[in-house]
């Protein structure tokens, strides 16, 4: 401030020592028109650096502008010191913001912020196809104006968010179940959370499933032995009349015994997701296995053929492999009428992949219940796959042991005309020598 007080000060004098030697020398006019163009000079200068500055100003360039000499200098470069520093405090929270968005955009969770109106402030992509949303358009919108489902407009009505909302049927497809949650910040905001738990809640229904599947399959032998156990208890029974009955609990105990088995097979075929050893399994002496064990449940009842199309081995685990095969020839024997015909058949496809072929003539089935077969318990017939004595897991045990032989398990089927199960192995899985 003494600075441009000293400069004001002597700019004055110099004015009024011009006036005075013009007024000695050329009258009162000169002298005044002397003192008015020695004061003007600075103001010429000032306003042209104001004009500059205006300039840049408008043009966001100031930190760029050359500097003035004399006072001005100082002055604009003070100005433009403060100026970088707010812009580059400014480029500092954007890209803070911008590392906020991006995180929140990453998040596998929907995020919905909301106002103290509940209207939306920002909404992640997730969100978006969560609920239908689109930000540009729905900013600034009630959300319940836009997702309308009567639970969900209760729950922010009520302001109690302590516990999660599970809203099902919903994304674009109506397949989806999604657990949100509001938490309050702010002032008086809401940040909403939506999480996708279709799977969770699928898993659940299937461990609900799986449990009365199991309580349903054990009910019926552990009722029939326990009749049994009760008969031979409180009767008087004759020895021919013991061994009946004794026949029919070992089956009984015989078909309780297969379901832990699998049980215990499946269990650990879901709990094993490495790939499966490549050890070579000898195609030739496992067809002679399957061949003399077909024979054995068939008694024979059908005409099965086995055809070895190629020499080439498997690299695989063989007790898996044995178990796999086993369960579609077995499969193929029970559900195949008496008199009639199955083939099995290992070969070698153009491509270098491995084949192993099942064909029946049995009754076939209907194309609604092909993509199901392969789940856990499930039948076509219950009534009939009980009589067969089959578990209802023998697909379900052949489908993770081709997932863990990189296998396919196709199934072709027309109702009337049999059956065909083939597992494909890729060209890594056959053995060359």
């Amino acid at each position: 401030m003494l600075s441009v007080l000293t400069r004001f000060f002597v700019i004055i004098c110099v004015a009024l020592i011009a006036a005075f030697v013009s007024l000695s020398i050329w009258g009162v006019e000169i002298a005044i028109a002397a003192g008015i163009f020695i004061i003007s000079i600075p103001l010429i200068y000032a306003y042209i650096n104001l004009a500059r500055l205006r300039k840049h100003i408008l043009a966001d360039s100031l930190e760029n502008m050359s500097l003035p000499s004399g006072f001005w200098e100082e002055v604009f470069f003070r100005l433009q010191r403060l100026i970088r520093n707010l812009k580059q405090r400014i480029r500092s929270i954007e890209q803070q913001h911008d590392h906020f968005i991006e995180a929140f955009q990453a998040s596998p969770n929907g995020i919905v912020m909301l106002d103290e109106s509940d209207q939306i402030e920002w909404c992640n992509s997730i969100a978006e196809r969560f609920f239908g949303l689109v930000f540009k358009r729905d900013v600034m919108q009630r959300i319940n104006f836009l997702i309308r489902r009567p639970e969900f407009v209760q729950y922010l009505q009520k302001r109690i968010f302590e516990e999660p909302l599970l809203l099902e049927r919903m994304g674009p497809n109506g397949n989806l179940s999604l657990m949100l949650q509001a938490f309050p910040f702010g002032q008086k905001r809401h940040l909403l959370l939506v999480q996708d738990v279709t799977d969770l809640q699928k898993a659940d229904a299937m461990r609900r499933d799986f449990v009365a599947n199991v309580s349903h399959e054990m009910r019926t032998p552990i009722t029939v032995l326990m009749g049994f156990l009760e008969t031979v208890q409180t009767l008087d029974l004759q020895k021919d009349q013991q061994d009946q009955y004794f026949d029919l609990m070992m089956s009984q105990a015989q078909r309780m015994k297969s379901l832990v088995e699998d049980l215990l097979t499946l269990a650990n075929l879901e709990s094993n997701t490495l790939p499966a050893s490549v050890s070579v399994v000898k195609i030739e002496t496992l067809m002679a296995m399957l061949k003399n064990d077909a024979e054995a449940l068939s008694q024979g009842k059908h005409a099965i053929d086995f055809e070895l199309s190629s020499p080439m081995n498997l690299l695989g685990e063989e007790r898996e492999i044995h178990s796999a095969f086993s369960n579609l020839v077995s499969n193929a024997i029970r559900y195949t009428p008496d008199l009639g015909s199955i083939k099995v058949a290992w070969s070698v496809n153009s491509q270098g992949q491995g084949e192993f072929l099942v064909k029946d003539s049995g009754p076939g089935i209907a194309s609604e219940h092909l993509p199901r077969l392969t789940e856990r318990f499930y039948r076509v017939d219950r009534s009939r796959s009980r009589d067969t004595g089959g578990t209802g897991l023998g697909l379900a045990i052949v489908k993770h042991i081709a997932n863990r032989h990189q296998a396919q398990l196709i199934i072709e089927s027309t109702p009337g005309n049999g059956s065909a199960f083939m597992l494909r192995f890729p060209k890594d899985r056959i053995a060359t020598s």
